[in-house]
């Protein structure tokens, strides 16, 4: 019997960094007052000409580097996001092709936070 596993994970954010600051200076807030009720000290924010197939493109080189497998180990591609680069096709097919994973299967789950869990 096979079973599924995360055998590697990787991650990627965006090099622009808008922190608590950055928004006391555009909107009538505090640092404390954001802080206070979200846990959030800082975001990132994608550069204009980067997309989702972009950010996902680096993390999944890394998660493959973190499990040790190449291109040919890998049996499907998922993506979640909120944030896809098109409707249509899905940002995980767009990865796919990124990675030259013609032989795989594709899709997104677009379901907000939970998209992640499913």
């Amino acid at each position: 019997m096979t079973y599924s596993r995360i055998a590697g994970t990787g991650s990627y954010l965006p090099e622009r960094v808008l922190t608590n600051a950055d928004l006391e200076a555009m909107v009538d807030t505090s640092d404390e007052w954001i802080v206070s009720r979200s846990g959030i000290h800082e975001r990132r924010i994608a550069a204009e000409d980067q997309r989702t197939s972009d950010l996902s493109y680096i993390a999944a080189q890394r998660a493959m580097e973190a499990a040790g497998v190449g291109p040919e180990d890998i049996d499907f591609i998922i993506v979640g996001t909120t944030t896809p680069d098109l409707v249509f096709p899905s940002t995980a097919v767009l990865l796919q092709e990124r990675l030259g994973l013609r032989h795989v299967g594709a899709m997104d789950i677009n379901a907000a936070c939970t998209g992640f869990l499913y």
